[in-house]
Formats: structure tokens, C-alpha cells, sequence
């Protein structure tokens, strides 16, 4: 019996390493830029006053990823916050390999198209071939249990590549199929 492949990580084998090479012309797929990893952030500024959010976004955070989240915590005292040094003020997971292709898959074809008036994600990139994007709501995944909701929060999902250019980190992630807002099409 064959071990589980993501069907992700097939379609970038057989069909992104081909399109990408053909656009950027490389010649070894080694230069074909690669997603290295997913990181999912959520900061809890309002941990402050109640701790058991963290613990109920650690959960849930943990459920959406299919991997467990740590707490972040500050690095520093900042008394206007009323922040203590060590306190929890956030949650994140790192996924990589088939977690990573499995999670984005969840993403494209589940998550985003549940976002109520989605018009397409902006493609604002970091200028090192990195993607961030914002989601207001944790209830557009379908492993979250309406019911149960206390508090609606919102993360930030990371995609790190393994190119310094935006433009070819822009075609990768178009080639997986995040609906980019004014995308373009491909050999344009």
C-alpha cells in the first residue's frame, strides 16, 4: 500500500515545478521556489485581562492546524498595558511538510470561500518572497464549532518561501490557488 501524499504536494511535483520553470526559465528544479512553511499567529492583547482565552484560543488554534500551538509570551514589562514580562500574549503553530500542504489545502478550497463578501485576498508580499494575510474570524474553518464560540479572533497566516523575490513567491502561491484580488493570468 502506498503512503498518503497530499494532493498539494502531488500538484506541485507535476504541475507548478513545470509551470514555474517554464515562466522564470530556471534551469534545475532546484531553483523553482519552494513553500518552507505555514505559521499561524494569533495575538491576545485581551490575555491580559482574561486568561482563560489564551487557553481557549490555544484549543482552537490547535484544532484548526491539526497540531498543537504554543503560547507566545512577552519578552518585556510594559505598564501601560499592564504587561508583565513572561505573560501569555498570543498563540502560534509552525507547519511543515504534509501538515503544511494539508492546511493550505483546507485554506483554498474550505476556509476562504465561507469568508462572507470575499473578493479575493491583497497580494501585499514582505520583499523577500514572503506572504502574510489576515482573517478576521476563526469561524470560517470548518473543525471550529460555532456553538461553542465565546469570542471571535482573528490570526495571521505566514507563508515563507524559499525565494528572495516577490514576483516569483507571487506565482508560487497563485499557482496553489490562493485567490489573489487582481490576478493575473498565467503567461501574461
Amino acid at each position: 500500500m502506498a503512503a498518503y501524499v497530499p494532493q498539494l504536494k502531488t500538484m506541485y511535483r507535476e504541475q507548478i515545478i513545470p509551470a514555474l520553470t517554464k515562466q522564470f526559465g530556471y534551469k534545475s528544479i532546484m531553483q523553482v521556489p519552494k513553500l518552507e512553511k505555514i505559521v499561524i499567529n494569533q495575538g491576545m492583547g485581551q490575555a491580559v485581562a482574561d486568561k482563560k482565552l489564551i487557553e481557549v484560543a490555544q484549543q482552537e488554534l490547535s484544532i484548526i492546524a491539526g497540531q498543537k500551538a504554543v503560547q507566545t509570551r512577552s519578552r518585556k514589562d510594559i505598564s501601560n498595558f499592564k504587561l508583565r514580562k513572561g505573560m501569555p500574549i498570543g498563540v502560534r503553530v509552525t507547519l511543515r511538510g504534509d501538515k503544511m500542504y494539508e492546511f493550505m489545502q483546507r485554506l483554498v478550497a474550505v476556509a476562504l470561500p465561507r469568508v462572507r463578501d470575499f473578493q479575493g485576498i491583497k497580494e501585499k508580499f514582505d520583499g523577500h518572497g514572503n506572504y502574510t494575510m489576515g482573517i478576521t474570524e476563526q469561524i470560517i474553518f470548518p473543525e471550529i464549532d460555532i456553538d461553542k464560540i465565546t469570542k471571535i479572533f482573528g490570526m495571521e497566516i505566514t507563508f515563507v518561501t524559499t525565494t528572495e523575490s516577490d514576483e516569483e513567491a507571487y506565482a508560487l502561491l497563485q499557482e496553489f490557488g490562493l485567490p489573489f484580488k487582481n490576478a493575473k493570468k498565467r503567461g501574461a
